[in-house]
């Protein structure tokens, strides 16, 4: 998975097909659970770029989205918001999975 490296490249990043920003921190225990799971969720959808953002990072950007609570995702086709899953729960691969059905 890929790790967002700056604002502009998340401009960019989302009007690139369908991409998946996952928003996660270290510290967080919820992100911590799934984060073993991710390869293999990333693995089976080789037709979405998935694209890690930090939260305390990029606070302000969570900001400007209205993530508040992670783990989260963001969905997008050539920059379009298609879904999104955000939460402050702990989420489980069979969570994820259904929301990616769903774009």
């Amino acid at each position: 998975m890929e790790k967002l490296t700056s604002v502009e490249a998340y401009q960019t990043l989302m009007t690139q097909g369908k991409v998946l920003f996952f928003f996660t921190a270290d510290w967080c225990p919820d992100c911590r659970f799934i984060q073993p799971v991710m390869p293999e969720i990333t693995a089976s959808h080789t037709d979405i770029r998935f694209i890690e953002v930090d939260r305390d990072e990029f606070i302000d950007l969570c900001e400007e989205l209205s993530i508040f609570g992670i783990p989260s995702f963001v969905a997008y086709n050539d920059g379009k918001e298609i879904g999104r899953f955000v939460n402050k729960d702990r989420k489980t691969k069979e969570e994820i999975e259904a929301f990616i059905a769903t774009l």
